[in-house]
This record gives C-alpha cells, sequence and structure tokens, in this order.
C-alpha cells in the first residue's frame, strides 16, 4: 500500500494533469456507483450510461480546470500564512463554487442530450447544493488549504468528493426525474385538453 501512496505521489508531481483528471474521473463514477447501489438501491437497474456520463465528466469536464485553478491558489502570493488561508478559502468558495455548481447541473443535462433542462434543473438545484456545498467544503478548505502540502490538494478535494459526488449524482438523477414527471404533466393536459376540443 505504501508503494502505491508513493507512485501516486510521483505521478502527481510528474503528471499532475493527467493523474488528476484520472483520479477526478475515477471518483466521479465511484461516487454515481454508489449513489445507484446504496443511496438509491438500484441493484441490478444500474444505469451504466449514468456512471459514465458522471467519468467523462470528473475526468474532462472537472479534472481540468480543477487542477489548473488549484495550481493557480497554490501560487498566489499573501504577506502572511492567515491572509493566504483566508483569501484562498473566499476564492474557492466565493468565486469558483457557484459558478461550478451552476456548470455541473448544465454539464450533466448536456451529456443527457438534454440542453433544454439546463437553466431549469441549475434554477431548481442551485440553491440547495450551494448551501451543502459550503457546509462540506468551507471547513474542508481551511483544512485542506492550512496542513495539505499543495500537490496535494485537489486529491484531498477529490477524496471528499467521493461522498460529494454520491449526492450530486443522486441530486441530479432526482431533479432530472422532477423535469420529466412535469414535462409528461404538461404533455398529458396538453393530450387531455385537445381530447375534449
Amino acid at each position: 500500500m505504501a508503494s502505491l501512496l508513493r507512485s501516486y505521489n510521483a505521478a502527481l508531481i510528474r503528471r499532475p494533469l493527467l493523474t488528476q483528471c484520472v483520479t477526478a474521473a475515477v471518483l466521479f463514477g465511484t461516487g454515481d456507483v454508489i449513489a445507484q447501489q446504496l443511496v438509491e438501491g438500484k441493484g441490478n437497474q444500474h444505469d451504466l450510461a449514468r456512471t459514465a456520463r458522471l467519468t467523462v465528466y470528473g475526468g474532462l469536464f472537472f479534472g481540468p480546470p480543477m487542477t489548473y485553478w488549484y495550481g493557480l491558489l497554490n501560487r498566489l502570493k499573501f504577506s502572511s500564512p492567515t491572509r493566504g488561508l483566508v483569501y484562498r478559502v473566499w476564492l474557492d468558495q466565493a468565486l469558483l463554487t457557484p459558478v461550478a455548481v451552476a456548470y455541473f447541473y448544465g454539464s450533466m443535462s448536456l451529456l443527457e442530450g438534454r440542453v433544454q433542462e439546463a437553466i431549469p434543473r441549475i434554477k431548481a438545484a442551485y440553491v440547495p447544493t450551494i448551501i451543502r456545498n459550503w457546509a462540506v467544503y468551507l471547513p474542508t478548505q481551511i483544512l485542506n488549504f492550512s496542513i495539505v502540502p499543495p500537490h496535494l490538494r485537489l486529491v484531498t478535494i477529490c477524496g471528499v468528493s467521493l461522498f460529494w459526488n454520491t449526492y450530486l449524482s443522486a441530486a441530479n438523477a432526482q431533479h432530472q426525474k422532477q423535469q420529466q414527471a412535469q414535462v409528461q404533466f404538461v404533455e398529458g393536459e396538453a393530450a387531455d385538453k385537445g381530447k375534449v376540443e
């Protein structure tokens, strides 16, 4: 196990973008598997396409920008460690997070082939998701920026993200079902109205 961790740490230093993208892909996919199996109890009805979408999101949509984001935060210089901690957490949670939450729900709508549902899904899920995000990530980021070495910060976030991704996967599936039910209701109302006339 120790040699695996050493190899992983070396890969993070040698090839940070590739290593962190693969890590994000694995953790988003795993988070979806946990959501479907343990939270939703799907068993044999597991939606492999959904797991694939979340894996692709993690590796291609989330991993690259987050690798660069944490690289930027790590390069910023501050007059004191306390000031650096406060500003890094603030930048991450006040600037990045509001965009990242909308980006996630919009990307999922795109990957599901339901671009028209992006805005309603973002509107429905945005506030509850951002509040829960702050409850999880404010304390996480305070610890992350104060005691974790810079090259391990995205990995730390990805570790916490395994549980967060489980939540996101389940929340996205719930909002997707709600939107489909609303569309079916409206279509049913229109069909009933057409029969009456």
